[in-house]
This record gives structure tokens, sequence and C-alpha cells, in this order.
């Protein structure tokens, strides 16, 4: 039953990537995610087998009622096939931490894929709210309505001066972190992005790649998120990153027009070379597509192709990942392979 929930998310895209949000065609998705912890348990590293499991039983009930997640299902990721692990991974419901290591963990998932949480990652409870564009308030009002159901009928472990405690001191006070993911190629291309960016460490932001804290950067794809956990409130966090998403978004969208007012045979050339790779080649990897979606992206957004969504454009960037293709087409696949089921794909999806 585990695996039949996961293979049906199979070839489906989840609702944070349907591009239809505010400011969707800059911003990919939002998300807010909220780390809490049990009093009188251990911190996931040091916790006992017993008492891992006891989390994962306590927040299960404690979620069985939840409207946000009555439509959705519970995994044990301690029992999942290498292959189900990275699927997991790639469509952003559990960390590559949680895939590689074999302790007792689980995952829930509600329906249409825009609440879940991880049990026994790196804290007990890991709460993660998505939407589609700039919908950072939507984000938090969903997993703090979770936040507060949970705290109703489990005892956080929390301190009066600190906070939320949480395994690492850098989560301690809101254990909140916000973040968007966010598309510039416009910044990219008129070489604007290195400013942008430093702007932003400055205001206390961090900037991560497509897949968060570790990964690199691709198809001009960035993570902006929240560094401080501490000395404000969960409000004031996601308005001040809803604010600099903003102007980030106004300096993306002046890097357009200057490119059509500039280089416009340059950008359109570039555009429609990407899409007639997509639609004609007969093998893809994985860097070569999100580095051609985010060309096509980038047309679609200016209005210069209008047979292609955005939302089409998401899905493959999630759709096509390795373990996607190998549950897709049902079967373990090396690299070559896999380019050529990928590239099969994606001219059955924009044709």
């Amino acid at each position: 039953m585990m695996n039949q929930k996961i293979d049906s998310m199979v070839g489906v895209g989840a609702k944070w990537l349907e591009a239809t949000g505010p400011f969707s065609e800059i911003v990919l998705s939002s998300r807010v995610r909220l780390a809490r912890n049990l009093s009188g348990y251990a911190f996931v590293h040091r916790a006992k087998v017993k008492d891992l499991k006891d989390v994962i039983a306590k927040v299960r009930s404690s979620t069985e009622e939840n409207p946000h997640l009555r439509d959705g299902f519970f995994v044990d990721v301690k029992r999942l096939l290498p292959l189900d692990l990275r699927f997991l991974v790639e469509r952003h419901l559990i960390s590559l931490e949680m895939a590689s290591d074999g302790q007792s963990r689980g995952l829930i998932v509600g329906g249409g894929e825009y609440l879940s949480v991880m049990i026994n990652e790196e804290d007990h409870l890991r709460i993660q709210s998505f939407a589609s564009g700039l919908q950072l308030e939507r984000c938090y009002d969903t997993a703090s309505d979770l936040d507060d159901a949970l705290e109703s009928r489990l005892d956080y472990a929390f301190s009066a001066k600190w906070g939320f405690l949480t395994a690492c001191p850098t989560n301690t006070g809101t254990g909140m972190r916000a973040s968007i993911l966010i598309h510039l190629p416009a910044l990219v291309l008129t070489k604007d992005i290195d400013k942008v960016l430093r702007g932003v460490n400055q205001v206390g932001l961090a900037v991560r790649g497509f897949y968060g804290e570790g990964s690199e950067v691709k198809g001009n794809f960035f993570q902006v998120s929240n560094q401080t956990t501490l000395g404000k409130s969960e409000e004031d966090m996601v308005a001040g990153l809803n604010k600099v998403a903003k102007q980030i978004i106004e300096y993306e969208r002046n890097a357009r027009e200057i490119l059509v007012q500039s280089a416009r045979l340059e950008a359109e050339d570039k555009i429609w070379r990407a899409y007639g790779i997509l639609t004609n080649a007969r093998m893809l990897t994985s860097d070569e597509l999100i580095n051609l979606c985010s060309a096509v992206r980038l047309g679609v957004g200016l209005g210069v192709i209008r047979a292609v969504s955005a939302k089409d454009l998401n899905e493959l960037l999630i759709l096509t990942q390795p373990a996607h293709l190998q549950k897709m087409f049902d079967g373990d696949m090396e690299s070559p392979e896999r380019d050529v089921k990928r590239a099969e794909y994606v001219r059955s999806k924009l044709s």
C-alpha cells in the first residue's frame, strides 16, 4: 500500500508547480518550514530507536484528524527502496540527509503535496508548506494551522528565553525557514545578478541552489530564505522576505525590459533555439533540460512563446529527474538510457 501511494505521484505534478500564484512567471514556489521537537525525548541524533518510534507514533496519532492531511498518507521512510527515497527527494518532500540515513523516520504527505511533515529528520518534526508563486503568507498560515493543532496534543520542547529548541542552534527561536524559488534569467544575462545577490546577503538572507542547502544553482533558479530565527516574530520574518522578494522581482522585470530593448533578437534567438532543442532532441541530460527550460520559461514570461505554459515547464523540472523517469518507465536505467527517455518524455509533453 505504501509504495502504491508513492507510485500514484508518478507523472503527476504537485499543486505548487501549477504556476497559478502571484508573480508565478518569476517565482516558481514559496515554502515555509517549521522545526519542532518533543519534550522528554533526546534530539534525533542522540535518541534511541525506541524513542524515535514513539515520536513517529505520537505524531501520526496527532495528525490523523487534521483537515490539511486527511486526504494524505504516511510513509515509513526506513522501509523504502533507494529509488523511492530519491523520488521523494526530487519532489522536495524529504531531504538528502533523511534519504541517506537508516534511522526510524517517517513522512506524512497531504493531498496535493502542499503540506507535509518529516518525522525524525534533523528534528522530531519538520512541517513544510508549499504554494505556487509568491505566497509566503499563505504558506505560513497553513503551516501554522497544523503547528497549532499539533501543539495542542503534543508537548513541544520550548524555552521562555530561547523559544523552540532545535537540534541545530541556527534554527532555535521560531524554528522557521521561509523561502522562495525564484527564476532570474534576465539578471544573469545582463550580468546584474551578483550585485542583486550581494544585496540579498547584506539584508540577512541566504541564497542557495535548486534543492536548498548544499545544492548548486542550475537553470538560473535561486532559493532565497531567511537566516535569522531569533529576535523576530514569524510574521515579521515572512514580511521581510516578502518585501525583498518583490524588490528582486522588480529588478528581474527591469532586466527583461532591457533585454527586449537592447538585445531582442539575441534573446529571442536563445529562447527559440532552446525550444527547438526541447521539442526535437533525442537525448537530454538533467542539466541540459533545466537550462533549456530556463530559456523557454523566459520566453513564456516575455510572451515570445505561447504554445507552452509555465506549468508545463515547472512540471518538467521535477518529472524528468532520474528517479522520476525510472519509476515512470518502470525500471532501473543507466544515465544514457535516461537521457533518451527524458527527451522522449519532453517531446510528448510539449507536442
